[in-house]
């Protein structure tokens, strides 16, 4: 899956050593996840430029760190990194701020759904150095998965530093053809809230044949979270895993018989993910 023009840079770097400002354009849950591991890799808040409406305490109290919320922008200097978090739907009022804070030599890193290179360059020089992101939320704890494209203007130090921002909070993956961001976007960008709602209907399901409410969430969580974690250890793939677990005409056989029938998992999960897909293009206008 990795870009055939470039190896990627190695994911640990520190950012203690960043020259120039960082400007984050939305702190929300995403920008904020992003944000704390930025900290965890040595970025000091001093370096930091949040511009949030609505920021949580978490970022306010970065600002008694040194972080700076909401300056003014005139007398901020050309950032190093500009990134932009904001919901895709407001794309277009932001993007006149965007252009007003780059410098030449500044790599705009953008993680709005939707938004394509070619709409990020509409509103920005000519000549901007722009990274198209999609992150997800696992990022809040590091464990996210990100895939990335870089414009023809990214060089490799502004390559470096984008991906050393995105590796803060995980793995990250870069591609050559942008047109793959629709699909990424439903899979592993909107995948985390497939996994919560599978957690959900596990634990009512649980409920629904005799087990106490809150037993049967723990037994959700737990099943949930310790699977996602074998599934990452052993290597193995999937298929094999599930076969580990079902033995002929057992329990998990029975259900399995449910969850793989001919309007099964498999069917509502193509559906889900091509309907993601369709809305991430439409996005894009």
């Amino acid at each position: 899956m990795s870009n055939p023009s470039a190896e990627n840079p190695p994911a640990a770097r520190s950012l203690a050593d960043l020259g120039g400002t960082l400007v984050l354009v939305g702190a929300g849950k995403m920008g904020g996840s992003l944000t704390q591991g930025w900290l965890r890799l040595g970025l000091s808040p001093a370096r930091l430029v949040a511009i949030e409406p609505y920021p949580s305490p978490e970022i306010i109290s970065l600002a008694s760190r040194g972080l700076r919320l909401n300056p003014p922008l005139d007398g901020e200097p050309d950032p190093a990194a500009l990134v932009i978090a904001v919901k895709p739907q407001n794309a277009v009022e932001i993007m006149p701020l965007v252009a007003s804070l780059c410098g030449s030599s500044t790599v705009v890193l953008s993680i709005m759904a939707g938004r394509t290179l070619a709409f990020l360059a509409q509103g920005l020089d000519p000549a901007a150095a722009i990274v198209r992101a999609m992150p997800n939320t696992p990022a809040a704890i590091g464990r996210g998965i990100t895939v990335a494209i870089a414009n023809a203007h990214v060089g490799r130090t502004q390559r470096e530093l984008a991906h050393a921002l995105l590796a803060a909070s995980g793995t990250v993956e870069w591609i050559a053809d942008e047109t793959l961001l629709d699909a990424v976007t439903a899979v592993s960008g909107s995948g985390p809230a497939y996994v919560f709602l599978l957690a959900e209907t596990l634990a009512r399901a649980g409920a629904a044949a005799g087990l106490p409410g809150e037993l049967a969430m723990q037994l959700a969580r737990a099943t949930i979270a310790g699977s996602g974690e074998l599934l990452e250890r052993s290597g193995l793939d999937a298929a094999v895993l599930r076969q580990n677990v079902t033995s002929p005409g057992g329990t998990t056989a029975a259900a399995l018989d449910v969850l793989m029938s001919e309007h099964g998992l498999e069917r509502l999960m193509h559906d889900a993910v091509a309907a993601a897909t369709r809305r991430s293009r439409e996005l894009a206008g």
